[in-house]
Protein backbone atom coordinates (compact mmCIF):
# COMPACT_ATOMS: atom_id res chain seq x y z
CA UNK A 1 0.00 0.00 0.00
CA UNK A 2 2.82 2.37 0.74
CA UNK A 3 4.62 1.39 -2.42
CA UNK A 4 1.11 2.57 -4.41
CA UNK A 5 1.26 5.60 -2.48
CA UNK A 6 4.60 6.35 -2.96
CA UNK A 7 4.57 5.86 -6.62
CA UNK A 8 1.07 7.94 -6.93
CA UNK A 9 2.82 10.98 -4.98
CA UNK A 10 5.50 10.62 -7.45
CA UNK A 11 3.35 10.37 -10.81
CA UNK A 12 1.83 13.84 -8.76
CA UNK A 13 4.94 15.56 -8.55
CA UNK A 14 6.46 14.81 -11.88
CA UNK A 15 3.08 15.94 -13.32
CA UNK A 16 2.97 19.42 -11.18
CA UNK A 17 6.67 20.11 -12.45
CA UNK A 18 5.76 19.29 -15.54
CA UNK A 19 2.39 21.77 -15.41
CA UNK A 20 4.56 24.36 -13.73
CA UNK A 21 7.28 24.22 -16.58
CA UNK A 22 4.69 25.39 -19.43
CA UNK A 23 4.66 29.14 -19.98
CA UNK A 24 3.73 31.74 -22.18
CA UNK A 25 3.16 35.54 -22.33
CA UNK A 26 3.51 38.23 -24.91
CA UNK A 27 5.77 41.17 -25.66
CA UNK A 28 4.53 44.51 -27.91
CA UNK A 29 7.33 46.43 -29.07
CA UNK A 30 6.50 49.77 -30.98
CA UNK A 31 8.90 52.69 -31.77
CA UNK A 32 7.15 55.50 -30.68
CA UNK A 33 8.85 58.64 -31.29
CA UNK A 34 12.41 60.39 -31.73
CA UNK A 35 13.74 62.00 -34.67
CA UNK A 36 14.69 58.66 -36.72
CA UNK A 37 10.96 57.84 -36.11
CA UNK A 38 10.18 61.03 -38.34
CA UNK A 39 12.61 60.53 -41.01
CA UNK A 40 11.18 56.65 -41.52
CA UNK A 41 7.67 57.90 -41.86
CA UNK A 42 8.87 60.27 -44.54
CA UNK A 43 10.84 57.82 -45.93
CA UNK A 44 7.08 55.62 -45.79
CA UNK A 45 6.24 57.48 -49.07
CA UNK A 46 8.63 55.28 -50.54
CA UNK A 47 9.23 52.37 -48.97
CA UNK A 48 6.69 49.91 -47.17
CA UNK A 49 9.70 48.09 -44.69
CA UNK A 50 9.94 52.31 -43.26
CA UNK A 51 6.47 53.00 -44.03
CA UNK A 52 5.69 50.11 -41.46
CA UNK A 53 8.69 50.93 -38.61
CA UNK A 54 6.24 52.92 -36.12
CA UNK A 55 3.67 50.00 -36.51
CA UNK A 56 3.78 47.34 -33.10
CA UNK A 57 5.60 44.10 -33.44
CA UNK A 58 3.92 41.34 -31.29
CA UNK A 59 5.99 38.72 -29.71
CA UNK A 60 5.00 35.50 -27.81
CA UNK A 61 7.69 33.72 -25.77
CA UNK A 62 6.77 30.05 -24.96
CA UNK A 63 9.04 27.48 -22.70
CA UNK A 64 7.42 24.12 -22.43
CA UNK A 65 9.62 21.72 -20.73
CA UNK A 66 13.31 22.18 -21.79
CA UNK A 67 12.30 24.11 -24.90
CA UNK A 68 11.65 27.86 -25.32
CA UNK A 69 10.43 29.79 -28.34
CA UNK A 70 10.27 33.42 -29.43
CA UNK A 71 7.76 33.63 -31.99
CA UNK A 72 6.95 36.97 -34.31
CA UNK A 73 5.41 37.40 -37.72
CA UNK A 74 8.26 37.12 -39.55
CA UNK A 75 10.54 34.51 -37.64
CA UNK A 76 10.87 32.18 -34.92
CA UNK A 77 13.65 30.94 -32.60
CA UNK A 78 13.54 27.91 -30.95
CA UNK A 79 15.91 26.70 -28.37
CA UNK A 80 15.87 22.92 -26.99
CA UNK A 81 17.91 22.32 -24.19
CA UNK A 82 17.62 18.73 -24.39
CA UNK A 83 19.12 18.37 -27.77
CA UNK A 84 21.33 21.29 -27.51
CA UNK A 85 19.94 22.89 -30.44
CA UNK A 86 18.51 26.28 -31.88
CA UNK A 87 16.55 26.19 -34.47
CA UNK A 88 15.62 29.55 -36.28
CA UNK A 89 12.72 29.74 -38.60
CA UNK A 90 12.22 32.48 -41.63
CA UNK A 91 8.59 32.86 -41.91
CA UNK A 92 8.62 35.12 -45.46
CA UNK A 93 11.73 32.67 -46.61
CA UNK A 94 9.42 29.17 -46.30
CA UNK A 95 13.11 28.03 -44.41
CA UNK A 96 14.86 27.09 -41.23
CA UNK A 97 18.36 26.32 -39.90
CA UNK A 98 19.41 24.01 -36.74
CA UNK A 99 22.69 24.90 -34.85
CA UNK A 100 23.97 23.03 -32.01
CA UNK A 101 25.10 24.58 -29.01
CA UNK A 102 28.58 23.56 -29.81
CA UNK A 103 28.74 25.11 -32.96
CA UNK A 104 27.01 28.62 -31.53
CA UNK A 105 30.13 28.04 -28.88
CA UNK A 106 32.20 28.07 -31.73
CA UNK A 107 30.72 30.63 -33.73
CA UNK A 108 31.54 33.01 -30.43
CA UNK A 109 34.73 32.00 -29.41
CA UNK A 110 35.79 32.66 -33.37
CA UNK A 111 33.86 36.47 -32.72
CA UNK A 112 35.55 37.05 -29.64
CA UNK A 113 39.04 36.01 -31.32
CA UNK A 114 38.64 38.62 -34.44
CA UNK A 115 37.54 40.91 -31.73
CA UNK A 116 40.42 40.65 -29.88
CA UNK A 117 42.23 40.92 -32.91
CA UNK A 118 41.15 44.02 -33.69
CA UNK A 119 41.55 45.33 -30.57
CA UNK A 120 45.09 44.74 -30.30
CA UNK A 121 45.18 46.59 -33.58
CA UNK A 122 43.23 49.23 -32.24
CA UNK A 123 46.15 49.54 -29.43
CA UNK A 124 49.13 49.66 -31.51
CA UNK A 125 47.74 52.69 -33.03
CA UNK A 126 46.46 54.42 -30.18
CA UNK A 127 50.27 54.03 -29.25
CA UNK A 128 51.22 56.10 -32.50
CA UNK A 129 47.88 58.24 -32.12
CA UNK A 130 47.20 59.33 -28.51
CA UNK A 131 43.57 59.66 -27.79
CA UNK A 132 41.92 63.12 -28.57
CA UNK A 133 39.06 63.04 -26.37
CA UNK A 134 38.16 61.89 -22.37
CA UNK A 135 35.81 59.40 -22.15
CA UNK A 136 33.42 58.94 -18.62
CA UNK A 137 30.12 57.23 -18.10
CA UNK A 138 27.30 58.23 -15.69
CA UNK A 139 25.02 55.29 -14.67
CA UNK A 140 22.32 56.25 -12.35
CA UNK A 141 19.18 54.02 -10.96
CA UNK A 142 16.16 56.24 -9.51
CA UNK A 143 13.12 54.66 -7.85
CA UNK A 144 10.21 56.74 -7.51
CA UNK A 145 7.47 56.76 -5.60
CA UNK A 146 4.76 56.44 -8.75
CA UNK A 147 2.87 53.12 -9.33
CA UNK A 148 0.37 51.84 -11.81
CA UNK A 149 -1.49 49.07 -13.23
CA UNK A 150 -0.07 47.40 -16.22
CA UNK A 151 -1.32 44.02 -17.75
CA UNK A 152 -3.40 43.60 -14.81
CA UNK A 153 -0.49 43.87 -12.01
CA UNK A 154 0.97 46.48 -9.34
CA UNK A 155 4.21 48.01 -10.90
CA UNK A 156 6.64 50.44 -9.47
CA UNK A 157 8.63 52.80 -11.37
CA UNK A 158 12.54 53.06 -11.46
CA UNK A 159 14.00 54.89 -13.97
CA UNK A 160 17.39 53.92 -15.26
CA UNK A 161 19.99 56.96 -16.60
CA UNK A 162 23.11 56.49 -18.88
CA UNK A 163 25.49 58.65 -20.17
CA UNK A 164 28.89 58.31 -21.64
CA UNK A 165 29.96 61.95 -21.98
CA UNK A 166 33.35 62.86 -24.14
CA UNK A 167 35.42 65.92 -23.75
CA UNK A 168 37.50 66.53 -27.08
CA UNK A 169 41.02 67.93 -25.21
CA UNK A 170 42.21 70.09 -28.16
CA UNK A 171 38.59 72.17 -29.05
CA UNK A 172 37.06 71.48 -25.25
CA UNK A 173 33.89 70.87 -26.86
CA UNK A 174 31.48 68.30 -24.86
CA UNK A 175 29.00 66.00 -25.99
CA UNK A 176 27.20 62.83 -24.17
CA UNK A 177 25.17 59.61 -25.70
CA UNK A 178 22.13 59.12 -23.21
CA UNK A 179 19.80 56.84 -22.88
CA UNK A 180 17.06 56.32 -20.03
CA UNK A 181 15.22 53.76 -19.32
CA UNK A 182 11.89 54.28 -17.86
CA UNK A 183 10.72 50.91 -16.27
CA UNK A 184 7.44 49.86 -14.48
CA UNK A 185 8.27 46.68 -12.30
CA UNK A 186 6.40 44.06 -10.67
CA UNK A 187 7.22 42.50 -7.74
CA UNK A 188 5.97 38.93 -8.97
CA UNK A 189 5.22 37.56 -12.26
CA UNK A 190 3.22 34.14 -11.25
CA UNK A 191 4.69 31.93 -13.90
CA UNK A 192 7.92 33.85 -14.74
CA UNK A 193 10.17 32.07 -12.59
CA UNK A 194 9.99 29.54 -15.81
CA UNK A 195 11.87 31.76 -18.15
CA UNK A 196 14.38 32.74 -15.36
CA UNK A 197 14.89 28.82 -14.71
CA UNK A 198 15.46 28.65 -18.19
CA UNK A 199 18.01 31.16 -19.17
CA UNK A 200 19.95 30.09 -15.96
CA UNK A 201 20.11 26.59 -17.60
CA UNK A 202 21.07 27.84 -20.97
CA UNK A 203 23.59 29.90 -19.03
CA UNK A 204 24.94 26.38 -17.37
CA UNK A 205 25.35 25.14 -21.08
CA UNK A 206 26.93 28.52 -22.59
CA UNK A 207 28.14 30.57 -20.03
CA UNK A 208 31.38 29.39 -20.03
CA UNK A 209 31.53 30.78 -23.73
CA UNK A 210 29.74 33.76 -23.11
CA UNK A 211 32.00 35.15 -20.14
CA UNK A 212 35.16 34.46 -22.56
CA UNK A 213 33.13 36.34 -25.63
CA UNK A 214 33.43 39.81 -23.04
CA UNK A 215 36.90 41.09 -23.54
CA UNK A 216 37.68 43.35 -20.62
CA UNK A 217 40.63 44.76 -23.12
CA UNK A 218 37.81 46.20 -25.40
CA UNK A 219 36.48 48.68 -23.28
CA UNK A 220 40.21 49.71 -21.88
CA UNK A 221 40.16 52.01 -24.98
CA UNK A 222 37.80 54.29 -23.02
CA UNK A 223 39.60 55.41 -19.77
CA UNK A 224 36.71 55.44 -16.92
CA UNK A 225 35.09 52.14 -18.48
CA UNK A 226 36.15 50.01 -15.68
CA UNK A 227 34.89 52.34 -13.07
CA UNK A 228 31.56 52.52 -15.61
CA UNK A 229 30.75 49.04 -15.49
CA UNK A 230 31.37 48.43 -12.12
CA UNK A 231 28.94 51.60 -10.84
CA UNK A 232 26.25 50.09 -13.73
CA UNK A 233 26.53 46.82 -11.55
CA UNK A 234 25.79 48.55 -8.34
CA UNK A 235 23.49 50.51 -9.76
CA UNK A 236 21.39 47.91 -11.38
CA UNK A 237 21.04 45.86 -8.46
CA UNK A 238 18.52 48.80 -6.97
CA UNK A 239 16.36 47.20 -9.22
CA UNK A 240 13.58 45.15 -7.91
CA UNK A 241 11.09 43.13 -9.51
CA UNK A 242 10.62 42.52 -13.45
CA UNK A 243 10.27 45.12 -15.78
CA UNK A 244 6.93 45.10 -17.10
CA UNK A 245 7.14 48.00 -19.34
CA UNK A 246 10.24 50.01 -20.48
CA UNK A 247 9.88 53.54 -22.43
CA UNK A 248 13.59 53.73 -23.63
CA UNK A 249 15.16 56.60 -25.05
CA UNK A 250 18.10 57.30 -27.02
CA UNK A 251 19.88 60.22 -27.98
CA UNK A 252 22.26 62.93 -27.45
CA UNK A 253 23.05 65.57 -24.69
CA UNK A 254 25.17 68.55 -25.11
CA UNK A 255 25.56 69.44 -21.34
CA UNK A 256 25.88 65.78 -20.07
CA UNK A 257 22.56 66.16 -18.42
CA UNK A 258 20.46 62.95 -18.93
CA UNK A 259 17.90 62.36 -21.20
CA UNK A 260 14.50 63.08 -19.26
CA UNK A 261 12.12 60.31 -18.98
CA UNK A 262 8.89 59.72 -20.67
CA UNK A 263 6.42 59.83 -17.80
CA UNK A 264 8.22 62.94 -17.05
CA UNK A 265 8.93 65.05 -20.33
CA UNK A 266 6.50 62.86 -22.78
CA UNK A 267 7.70 63.27 -26.71
CA UNK A 268 5.29 64.86 -28.57
CA UNK A 269 2.98 62.95 -30.51
CA UNK A 270 4.32 62.14 -34.52
CA UNK A 271 2.77 62.66 -37.71
CA UNK A 272 0.10 60.14 -38.58
CA UNK A 273 1.46 59.87 -42.01
CA UNK A 274 4.18 60.83 -43.91
CA UNK A 275 4.92 64.80 -44.71
CA UNK A 276 7.48 66.99 -45.77
CA UNK A 277 8.71 69.09 -42.75
CA UNK A 278 8.05 72.38 -42.61
CA UNK A 279 10.33 75.91 -42.40
CA UNK A 280 10.52 75.47 -38.41
CA UNK A 281 11.66 71.67 -38.55
CA UNK A 282 14.34 72.56 -41.31
CA UNK A 283 15.31 75.43 -38.97
CA UNK A 284 15.49 73.02 -35.86
CA UNK A 285 17.17 70.06 -37.85
CA UNK A 286 19.98 72.17 -39.53
CA UNK A 287 20.53 73.91 -36.09
CA UNK A 288 20.86 70.38 -34.78
CA UNK A 289 23.57 69.33 -37.41
CA UNK A 290 25.67 72.35 -36.81
CA UNK A 291 26.26 70.97 -33.15
CA UNK A 292 26.43 67.12 -33.92
CA UNK A 293 29.11 68.10 -36.61
CA UNK A 294 31.56 69.57 -33.83
CA UNK A 295 31.17 66.95 -31.93
CA UNK A 296 32.41 64.06 -35.06
CA UNK A 297 35.45 65.52 -34.80
CA UNK A 298 36.03 63.55 -32.00
CA UNK A 299 34.16 60.12 -33.21
CA UNK A 300 30.80 61.02 -31.21
CA UNK A 301 27.70 62.16 -33.66
CA UNK A 302 25.51 64.22 -31.58
CA UNK A 303 25.63 67.51 -29.86
CA UNK A 304 28.50 69.23 -29.04
CA UNK A 305 29.41 72.79 -26.92
CA UNK A 306 32.48 74.75 -26.03
CA UNK A 307 33.05 75.03 -22.35
CA UNK A 308 34.14 78.69 -22.28
CA UNK A 309 31.69 81.12 -24.57
CA UNK A 310 33.75 83.34 -27.06
CA UNK A 311 33.48 86.73 -25.16
CA UNK A 312 33.30 88.30 -29.10
CA UNK A 313 30.31 86.74 -29.71
CA UNK A 314 27.74 89.30 -30.74
CA UNK A 315 24.32 89.19 -28.95
CA UNK A 316 21.99 87.94 -32.07
CA UNK A 317 24.32 85.07 -32.04
CA UNK A 318 24.40 84.22 -28.39
CA UNK A 319 20.04 84.91 -28.48
CA UNK A 320 20.69 81.93 -31.47
CA UNK A 321 22.56 79.90 -29.36
CA UNK A 322 20.27 79.71 -26.63
CA UNK A 323 17.70 78.61 -28.68
CA UNK A 324 19.82 75.61 -30.51
CA UNK A 325 18.30 72.91 -28.45
CA UNK A 326 20.54 71.19 -25.79
CA UNK A 327 19.25 67.37 -26.07
CA UNK A 328 17.65 65.42 -29.04
CA UNK A 329 15.76 61.82 -28.88
CA UNK A 330 16.64 59.74 -31.94
CA UNK A 331 14.46 56.96 -30.68
CA UNK A 332 11.84 55.71 -27.92
CA UNK A 333 10.77 52.00 -28.21
CA UNK A 334 7.55 50.87 -25.80
CA UNK A 335 7.91 47.35 -24.61
CA UNK A 336 5.15 46.22 -22.86
CA UNK A 337 4.69 42.18 -21.18
CA UNK A 338 1.38 40.70 -21.01
CA UNK A 339 -1.00 38.07 -22.12
CA UNK A 340 0.70 35.60 -18.58
CA UNK A 341 -0.59 31.96 -19.28
CA UNK A 342 0.37 28.49 -18.31
CA UNK A 343 -1.06 27.05 -21.28
CA UNK A 344 1.63 26.28 -24.09
CA UNK A 345 0.75 25.64 -27.85
CA UNK A 346 2.74 22.29 -28.91
CA UNK A 347 2.39 23.99 -32.19
CA UNK A 348 4.75 26.63 -31.34
CA UNK A 349 7.46 24.10 -31.34
CA UNK A 350 6.97 22.85 -34.85
CA UNK A 351 8.63 23.31 -38.26
CA UNK A 352 5.77 24.52 -40.31
CA UNK A 353 5.27 22.12 -43.45
CA UNK A 354 6.97 22.61 -46.57
CA UNK A 355 9.77 25.33 -44.85
CA UNK A 356 13.04 24.28 -46.18
CA UNK A 357 15.93 23.12 -44.05
CA UNK A 358 18.98 24.82 -45.08
CA UNK A 359 22.45 23.92 -43.95
CA UNK A 360 24.52 25.73 -42.04
CA UNK A 361 28.51 26.46 -43.05
CA UNK A 362 30.22 23.81 -40.85
CA UNK A 363 27.80 20.86 -41.78
CA UNK A 364 28.46 21.61 -45.18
Amino acid sequence: MKIIQSVALGVLVAASASLHADFTYTETTQITGGSMLGLMKMAGAFSKQARQAGDPIVSTVAIKGNRMAHINPDRTEIIDLDAETITTIDTLKRQYTVVTFEQMKQQIAAAAAKMKEQQQKSEAKATEQPPTADVKFQIHVRNTEQTKDVSGLSTKESILTMNMDATDKSSGQTGSLAITNDMWLAPEVPGYDEVKEFYRKFAVKMGTVFNSAVNPAMLAQYQGAGKGMADMAEEMSKLKGTPILQVMRMGMTADGTPLPAASEAPLPPSPAGPAMPNAGDVASQAASSAISSKLNTFGLGGFGHKKKADPAQSDSGSAAAATQPTSSVLMETNTQMGGFSRTVNEANFAIPAGFKLLQTKSEN
